[in-house]
């Protein structure tokens, strides 16, 4: 409860003073990359170090600083989120639901800097939102990162992977990198409040090219990367201590 109440304090400070510089530089219509990265990273970082939860980073050489790229991995807690944030050295934006623009300040801070929010209830606007990832892709060279589930999983299972980021690969033509996330769940789980400290795996997979495939063979290229995705998180999960980092102990103190 103590650390829970920490956390909140440094994830407040942490937006109202990095927020408004990301906003004012929005407003100015500042597009300088590495500000907004900047703001992001080290919000995330923030974050990660007053919930006491180091994050271990595997694969990183397959992710290309000067290459457009997809980065698509499973979803468990926020703190996938702020790992993810924490540890690409690259320009990166978010793909995510559009509600994250509601949160004050930080839903303004969320558009200046360039993350793409999706409108799940018309279909139009979605595409139109995924047009518009693809475009920054092509236009900055940088990543955008998509939890193909479209929700936290409250288990260990995955979801079925949502359809976007694949049309948008295909689209795009832009090779995806799958990663998975593991120990995020047990620190902060879907629907929980309190924080666990814990370390955190990210691994990285090799990248996965869409050369020569078409609109026909997205389902294919779903599959193949919701596989690998499964096969870099249970890996990861096996590098953390069993029964221990995935299953959340009610009784713990915290």
């Amino acid at each position: 409860m103590i650390r829970a109440a920490w956390v909140a304090l440094n994830t407040l400070v942490g937006t109202l003073l990095l927020g408004p510089i990301l906003v004012v530089a929005g407003v100015l219509g500042v597009r300088n990359a590495r500000l907004y990265d900047w703001g992001g990273r080290t919000w995330s970082r923030w974050i990660l170090w007053a919930s006491a939860t180091p994050v271990k980073v595997e694969g990183a050489e397959n992710i290309d600083p000067d290459s457009p790229q997809i980065l698509v991995g499973n979803h468990q807690s926020w703190y996938d989120v702020f790992a993810v944030a924490g540890n690409l050295d690259k320009t990166f934006h978010f793909v995510a639901k559009k509600e994250l623009e509601r949160v004050p300040l930080f839903g303004r801070a969320w558009k200046a800097a360039g993350h793409v929010s999706i409108d799940r209830s018309d279909q139009a606007r979605a595409i139109a939102s995924l047009d518009e990832a693809g475009r920054r892709l092509r236009e900055d060279r940088s990543a955008v990162v998509i939890f193909a589930e479209g929700t936290r999983s409250p288990h260990d299972d995955l979801l079925p992977f949502k359809k976007g980021a694949f049309m948008l690969a295909l689209h795009a033509r832009v090779p995806i990198v799958p990663f998975g996330v593991a120990g995020t769940r047990r620190i902060q789980p879907k629907g929980g409040w309190r924080v666990r400290k814990g370390p955190i795996i990210l691994r990285f997979g090799e990248p996965i090219p869409t050369d020569g495939f078409g609109p026909g063979d997205r389902d294919a290229l779903l599959r193949r990367v919701r596989d690998q995705v499964r096969r870099l998180r249970d890996g990861a999960r096996a590098e953390l201590t069993p029964g221990r980092i995935e299953s959340p102990n009610p009784n713990q103190s915290h």
